[in-house]
């Protein structure tokens, strides 16, 4: 049979002895749906929906009447999850999304019949729809319409996150899950009234009480998720790891118990609190404790866990989650940037927390800061983060966050570019103490406008450095690149804020201009900068990748700022001109170093091989080694001096060795030393040219021009080879030399 299969797509997977078993791939959408199913089932909903999906009947009354395609179901005791699957073969956009997302959302008030019909409960379930899309570019309208139509939206990496978040937390993760899908939305069967005692800790209310782990895991939530960044999974990951959380259940299932609280932080407006009859004379003092009724807001995500993550999170998916009691203290309302202090209290001094998971959370946890330079690092956390994990973006899949593993591709740190990022004067140009006087260019006014602005603004600002020099940016740091990693981007951005201060030195509100406008008056300079790259030669590459830190950073960024400045001269940043008078200075003093002793080693060279071919006295070198023209020369320079050193070859001129050289009776001495490439003896000398026209411009500083670095780089070409020449050790006639052209 196998003849019969193999024109159908199915190719040989496993060849057996009597059979063989044949495998294709599932066409887009098929895969997804598969997923979606797959992914329901682990997040441990009670039904789900079989084979191709459900049909909704929309009219009870017609059985055989018209029905609409679900492609995924799931219920539980508290929700129905209707899912649309929608697939692409490749990133584009979806041009009749509208009327897709229309078509689903009119399934609503049907469905919701369909469920309390079909699977009756004593509280009604939540109905829920929602999309999941793969290769989907949706705009901002797009997004809005979905908020509008209530169905909540999914693209394929959050698919990403939900899996691994189900492999590492189990049934628990569901309810994040949800929480994404129904965000702050009440959930009749979440509903609870506890008893518990009200005090005040740190002078914030606080509430201590007791309650089953399975209620907890409903509206607990660990990480402060945006949705649409799945690599937030790790901090799953990072806060809670596997096997403590196998120990932990193994200890739960030997009637273990916890004496210490799981610490937790309810949202503002979450709980109300009936105080109940107090024996107590000091029965409002919140010093001693207040005893009462407290309820919490029935919502999925409505608790963040401080402490006793792994206590638990240990509990998902074990029978003994209805039936046992964790102790809880509940704080009320704390800011998040207070949150993410006891969290850093808390466990940083257990386990050492890195400095880029930090970072990472600053999104998270300092969103609504009340200090406006923190919430401006969590605009730039955020930014950094989504730069990573944007299809759209040049950094897309190359920004290592706290728990990546680095490669060659992933190999720019999260610190790196967010410390690049994190400059005053980008968001905020101006301040007196927390009162900002002016802001800076990226800031839009708020936090979400802001985030918008600098992901628009950067990942344009680096598609026009990276598109003349793709081949060079996509190696990443493997064999070939180092034009996409960390002090390379770092220039990058340095540079950006240089062409932002450059244009607002004109009297340009850059703040004033949309993100379409500012990316447009930015292009041409980012483009400059890609051409510079693009204009490099192996070699060059090779120097632009070796230099290190700081000092590397700032090499690079100058060089952008020089190329600017070719094709804008009124470009002028900070430092710029110092900084080219410095590297003038310093290229003029290497250039002269190596002229000198290219001239020392060839007065060396040709003398000894004259001495040895012609005799050791002056009377045989200097007259039959030494051309007429040359000897007239060089004397006249002796006598306009007094003779004043010792010796005629003291009063060579650097040209003069190329004469000598080429001086017909010795061009066969001399040829196979000196001789570079192919052609005649003045084709072959034209190196030495070469070194001569350098060294009338650096022995004249005075003419500030300024010696190119690339020309530096071949007078020590030249002077390591004739060094090798001089000592035997040399490839005589090297070619690269040879192709040089003088600049």
């Amino acid at each position: 049979m196998l003849d019969e299969y193999l024109p159908t797509g199915w190719e040989e997977d496993k060849p057996n002895l009597r059979s063989v078993r044949l495998k294709r791939p599932k066409s887009q959408g098929v895969l997804l749906e598969d997923r979606v199913w797959t992914l329901m089932y682990k997040l441990g909903f009670s039904y789900l929906s079989g084979e191709k999906g459900a049909q909704l009947i929309l009219n009870p009354k017609e059985t055989d009447g018209p029905k609409s395609q679900i492609d995924v179901v799931a219920i539980d005791e508290d929700v129905a999850v209707a899912i649309e699957c929608k697939a692409s073969s490749s990133f584009a956009k979806r041009p009749n999304f509208i009327e897709e997302l229309a078509k689903h959302g009119q399934t609503r008030p049907r469905f919701a019949v369909a469920i309390r019909s079909d699977f009756p409960t004593e509280a009604s379930r939540q109905p829920v729809l929602a999309m999941f899309l793969k290769n989907a570019d949706l705009s901002d309208n797009d997004q809005i319409r979905s908020k509008e139509a209530n169905v909540a939206l999914f693209d394929e990496s959050d698919l990403n996150y939900y899996e691994g978040l189900a492999s590492h937390l189990g049934p628990a993760a569901k309810y994040q899950f949800l929480a994404d899908c129904l965000p702050g939305k009440p959930i009749s069967g979440l509903s609870i009234n506890v008893p518990a005692v009200k005090a005040k800790m740190g002078g914030h209310n606080c509430y201590t009480f007791s309650v089953s782990p399975e209620y907890l895991l409903k509206i607990a939530y660990v990480s402060h998720r945006l949705k649409g960044h799945a690599s937030d999974v790790d901090t799953y990951q990072r806060m809670m790891t596997k096997s403590r959380l196998n120990k932990i259940r193994e200890y739960i299932n030997e009637d273990g118990i916890f004496p210490t609280n799981i610490v937790i932080n309810l949202e503002k407006g979450a709980v109300n609190f009936d105080k109940a009859h107090q024996d107590d004379r000091e029965n409002n003092n919140l010093d001693v404790g207040i005893l009462g009724w407290l309820k919490i807001k029935p919502a999925y995500k409505s608790a963040w866990i401080i402490d006793g993550q792994h206590r638990l999170y240990a509990y998902s998916g074990l029978e003994r989650a209805g039936k046992s009691r964790v102790a809880v203290l509940a704080f009320e309302g704390l800011a998040p940037s207070k949150q993410a202090q006891l969290f850093i209290d808390i466990n940083a001094k257990q386990k050492h927390v890195k400095q880029s998971l930090l970072l990472e959370l600053y999104a998270e946890l300092h969103w609504d800061s009340d200090k406006i330079a923190e919430r401006v690092s969590a605009v730039i956390s955020k930014a950094v983060q989504e730069l990573g994990a944007d299809k759209k973006s040049p950094l897309y899949g190359r920004v290592q966050t706290a728990d990546d593993s680095k490669n060659e591709i992933r190999c720019i740190s999260i610190t790196g570019l967010f410390g690049a990022l994190d400059r005053s004067d980008l968001f905020l140009a101006s301040m007196k103490g927390d009162q900002v006087l002016e802001y800076g260019p990226l800031w839009a006014g708020t936090n979400e406008k802001s985030f918008k602005r600098t992901v628009l603004v950067l990942e344009e600002w680096f598609s026009f450095i990276c598109k003349p020099v793709w081949d060079w940016w996509e190696k990443g740091s493997s064999e070939g690149g180092g034009l996409a990693m960390n002090d390379p981007i770092t220039a990058c951005v340095v540079a950006l804020r240089s062409v932002m201060g450059h244009l607002e030195m004109g009297k340009l509100r850059l703040r004033d201009l949309s993100p379409d406008e500012l990316v447009a008056i930015l292009k041409p300079f980012g483009e400059t900068i890609g051409m510079y790259l693009a204009n490099l030669t192996e070699d060059e590459r090779k120097v632009f990748r070796d230099k290190r830190g700081v000092q590397g950073q700032t090499w690079r960024r100058r060089q952008y700022e020089k190329a600017i400045r070719v094709k804008f001269p009124t470009f002028n940043p900070d430092g710029l001109d110092q900084y080219i008078e410095g590297e003038k200075a310093q290229t003029t003093q290497r250039a002269k170093q190596s002229i000198d002793h290219i001239e020392t080693m060839l007065q060396t060279l040709i003398l000894e091989e004259l001495k040895r071919e012609c005799g050791p006295e002056e009377t045989e070198w200097w007259l039959v080694g030494i051309p007429k023209t040359v000897r007239l020369k060089v004397s006249q320079r002796c006598e306009d001096d007094d003779n004043k050193r010792a010796g005629k070859e003291f009063y060579f001129d650097l040209i003069d060795y190329k004469h000598i050289a080429t001086y017909s009776q010795n061009w066969a001495l001399f040829e196979p030393i000196l001789g570079f490439g192919k052609g005649g003896k003045e084709k072959k000398m034209e190196w030495l040219d070469y070194v001569n026209e350098k060294r009338k411009l650096v022995a004249h500083a005075s003419a500030s021009v300024v010696l190119p670095v690339p020309d530096l780089g071949r007078l020590q070409e030249i002077e390591m080879w004739l060094d090798g020449q001089l000592k035997g050790t040399s490839t005589k006639g090297d070619p690269h030399l040879g192709e040089v052209e003088p600049s």
